[in-house]
């Protein structure tokens, strides 16, 4: 039997809260001051909404750089 798993390639805002155990407004934050969260750059949709990609996610929380 074979077995499927998802990845998702980005996650919202929310997401990379929960993955990273902190608030949405402390990602959100740093954005704004720097640009990037830690290296890493959302994509930003015409709705305003933002996605971070779920590779560089990962790579920041198994310690590696961006």
């Amino acid at each position: 039997m074979n077995t499927i798993t998802f990845t998702p390639q980005n996650l919202t805002t929310e997401q990379f809260a929960l993955a990273l155990q902190g608030k949405p407004s402390t990602i959100r934050t740093r954005l704004c001051k720097t640009g990037s969260f830690y290296g890493i750059k959302p994509i930003k949709l015409p709705s305003g909404r933002l996605l971070w990609p779920a590779d560089a996610v990962q790579a920041l929380l198994a310690g590696k750089g961006v």
